[in-house]
């Protein structure tokens, strides 16, 4: 798809195959839908008095051929209460605009949509209808035989009939998209394709389009030299080796403290000697997301080529019940030094974790924020609507809730104190890596907050956001909207 942006733009004069304008409830007009109207000598006013279309939010109307206007055909979107519109409720127009185009034999679009958003909320509103717009027509068929036929749709103009140029919002737009749709490739590919190997090819290919990436790659034998026995215990009982993938984005000025970004990247979890059930063990391939998510929001961040500098982190292995696979009681050493009785094996995504927050302090970072399709418990607590968010540190807490809110990608901040610390406690290590089923998602992050003393450090729970299950089964992109967003704020002057 080819995405462009056009200011001062009149609707009845655009030589498209087809124009979508905004109605809000109760048939009142955009400004945009008042061109058109204008020029068809009413045509828009008598359809919509014909009461069959009132603005419903989500609900469109297509309307072809009108005397007067350009355009071979005009659509009509439903925009909701005029004053009730937020970025949420346009990402809905967008996306109701599209599932009725992507089945015409439409070629390129000119939209209107985003000529209504707030001052404030432009920007956001522009990034987000081009992810909005990506995600609708994204399709997952690498592994079919006959492959879906693609839609005609080619090309999506941006348009507002007011000044102002928004094409960097509309770039941002296309990087994070581009972002998203790699995590939802990497977290839906199977896991005998995706795998710890597989992601560092992935960052390779990232590294590769850019000098300003360097791309560092930690085997098993070097993670046995820095003492990484956390992550060992996981990846041993695997025939797939486990891997350390580390790329650094140098886009900022020499000597400036990095944003770290760490994801788990348990490729497939079976819950090792800890077996899971079989029921829907086959969306344990999403146990990556959160690599697949910081890989997304470092290439979206080499495309947007920000004045920042970023660290990834991806702490890749399979969780399987080979014959060196950790049991349940075993005790290992973390690279912090700290002893760690595995109580449950399934709960290894904390094990990798670990490991790698003690690794990224010597980047020296003003802050780490690490993603994990973490614990169960997060989708109890949360549902598939928010992730959980858990900090040491209130500022960063209150700077990644604001960026979810700007992106729409929601997050909520859950509690975490000593009370849930004591949950932890083992009779014979240093403390256990599970506190019991009250709170599992906080104690999930008490263990991880062991290891993150040294510097600010946020954790997102995304196991009920990353994938959908259903009929509509699949990866989500999230959290790469809310990474990005991150981004883009630290690259503000």
């Amino acid at each position: 798809m080819n995405y462009h942006f056009e200011p001062s733009a009149n609707a009845a004069t655009l030589h498209t195959d087809c124009v979508v304008v905004g109605i809000y409830k109760d048939a009142k007009m955009t400004a945009a839908a008042a061109q058109l109207d204008t020029a068809s000598n009413g045509a828009i006013h008598n359809h919509l008095a014909l009461g069959d279309f009132n603005g419903e939010k989500g609900r469109s109307v297509m309307l072809y051929q009108l005397a007067g206007v350009t355009a071979k055909r005009v659509l009509l979107v439903g925009m909701g209460e005029k004053d009730k519109l937020t970025l949420e409720i346009l990402a809905a127009a967008t996306q109701a605009a599209v599932n009725a185009l992507k089945t015409a034999k439409v070629a390129n679009v000119i939209a209107f949509l985003t000529d209504e958003t707030r001052a404030e909320y432009v920007d956001a509103g522009v990034r987000q209808s081009v992810t909005t717009i990506a995600d609708a027509l994204y399709s997952f068929n690498t592994h079919k035989s006959k492959k879906d036929e693609p839609p005609t749709l080619n090309a999506w103009t941006l348009a507002h009939t007011t000044a102002g140029d928004f094409s960097a919002a509309v770039n941002q737009g296309v990087a994070i998209a581009s972002g998203m749709q790699l995590c939802r490739d990497l977290a839906n590919s199977p896991g005998n394709v995706c795998t710890p190997t597989y992601l560092a090819t992935t960052a390779q290919a990232i590294a590769d389009t850019s000098g300003l990436v360097e791309l560092t790659v930690l085997e098993e034998s070097d993670m046995e030299t820095l003492g990484m026995g956390s992550f060992l215990s996981v990846s041993k009982g695997s025939i797939e080796p486990g891997k350390m993938i580390v790329l650094q984005y140098n886009g900022g000025n020499a000597g400036d403290a990095p944003l770290v970004l760490v994801g788990k990247g348990i490729t497939f979890d079976t819950g090792g000697i800890s077996l899971k059930p079989g029921a829907a063990m086959d969306e344990m391939k999403f146990d990556m997301t959160g690599a697949a998510s910081v890989l997304g929001a470092m290439r979206a961040c080499v495309m947007m080529q920000l004045p920042i500098n970023l660290v990834c982190v991806v702490a890749a292995a399979e969780n399987m019940p080979g014959g060196k696979a950790s049991k349940p009681g075993d005790i290992v050493t973390s690279m912090a030094g700290l002893t760690i009785e595995i109580l449950n094996t399934d709960a290894e995504g904390r094990l990798v974790l670990c490991d790698a927050l003690t690794y990224v302090e010597r980047f020296k970072p003003f802050a780490v924020i690490d993603v994990a399709t973490l614990t169960g418990a997060c989708i109890t607590a949360l549902g598939h609507h928010t992730s959980g968010l858990l900090s040491n540190n209130d500022s960063l807490a209150n700077e990644v809730f604001q960026a979810g809110e700007q992106a729409s990608d929601a997050v909520w901040r859950l509690p975490m104190n000593d009370k849930y610390q004591d949950q932890l406690k083992s009779n014979f290590a240093d403390m256990a890596n599970i506190g019991g089923a009250p709170g599992g998602t906080i104690t999930a992050a008490c263990f991880l907050s062991r290891f993150t003393a040294n510097y600010p450090w946020a954790h997102l729970d995304i196991a009920g956001t990353a994938w959908r299950s259903g009929a509509t089964k699949g990866a989500t992109g999230r959290p790469v909207p809310l990474l990005c967003q991150i981004l883009l704020n630290h690259a503000k002057p």
